[in-house]
């Protein structure tokens, strides 16, 4: 099996790049190699490599810089995995395509199913959004694993940013009515390849195509993820304080709501929950031992 791996100095990418090794070919690009906002460059790339299975990684994050940069994050976002939907029917290769919580309003009170319908706040949910629906309608092969609240020891994520913050502030404040699952960037990476794994072994008569819920299990809030990393990594002497969201504007609105039922991929691929705060502990003793660049990333 070879595998293309898009977005190879991203935070999922990495974790992608190490965790697919197991189980094929892994060839692994960063925009320079494969741009999604130049279809050109994605369809020579793709071309020259021709993999039985596309993992796209890559994708416009930066929520509150979509507000103002709808036109890329739409590139990058919609008409980017609209290529490479297009480009894996061609070969007929399967494409792996990651999306997001936020494509819900969060008005729900219960965990979002995947037959729930979206309604993005914001141009980063939005874009998503129409990523999903180009891959739908392309009749590719596919898997879209919606995920939420991403973290990893690399990159730009909310622990990171804690751990610093938890160094230089004496107190900070953590929004505690946004409620969600964090989830690592190594689970993630860890089930793709296990899904990956059984629908290649000998016991599989097909290859579904269709939309998944994955993340940890349980709940928390942003406050929560917060204290956990706090505690997790014995920088207990910051006071964090749990604020609604009015009193932390942002260019996005975020979801209250960004639980998701994650009931069909157990059911379909056999893939285990862990609890978030499993994770959480063993990611933060992780970035405490890297270099100090790495901890006081952003």
């Amino acid at each position: 099996m070879k595998l293309l791996v898009t977005g190879k100095n991203g935070q999922l990418g990495r974790e992608l790049s190490q965790v697919l090794t197991s189980i094929g070919e892994v060839v692994t690009l960063d925009r320079g190699a494969l741009d999604l906002s130049r279809p050109d460059s994605m369809r020579a790339a793709i071309s020259s490599v021709r993999p039985d299975v596309i993992v796209n990684a890559a994708a416009y994050t930066a929520v509150d810089a979509a507000e103002s940069e709808p036109g890329v994050a739409r590139a990058i976002n919609a008409t980017g995995p609209a290529v490479l939907a297009e480009q894996a029917r061609s070969l007929d290769s399967l494409l792996i395509h990651y999306s997001t919580d936020y494509v819900f309003d969060g008005g729900k009170d219960a965990p979002y199913t995947e037959d729930d319908a979206p309604n993005p706040l914001g141009v980063y949910g939005q874009t998503k959004w129409e990523g999903e629906q180009a891959i739908l309608a392309s009749g590719c092969r596919h898997l879209i694993f919606r995920t939420s609240w991403v973290y990893s020891p690399n990159g730009r994520n909310f622990l990171l940013t804690m751990l610093r913050l938890l160094r230089e502030k004496p107190q900070i404040s953590v929004v505690n009515d946004q409620i969600g699952a964090p989830t690592s960037a190594r689970f993630i990476a860890t089930a793709t390849a296990q899904v990956l794994t059984k629908l290649a072994g000998p016991s599989s008569t097909s290859s579904p195509s269709g939309l998944f819920h994955l993340t940890a299990s349980g709940e928390t809030s942003w406050w929560g993820f917060a204290r956990l990393i706090a505690e997790a990594s014995g920088q207990t002497a910051t006071r964090i304080e749990p604020i609604p969201s009015s009193a932390y504007p942002t260019a996005a609105r975020r979801p209250l709501n960004s639980r998701l039922d994650c009931s069909r991929m157990r059911s379909c691929f056999a893939v285990e929950l862990p609890p978030w705060e499993v994770a959480v502990k063993q990611v933060v003793t992780l970035a405490m031992a890297a270099a100090p660049a790495t901890v006081s990333a952003r």
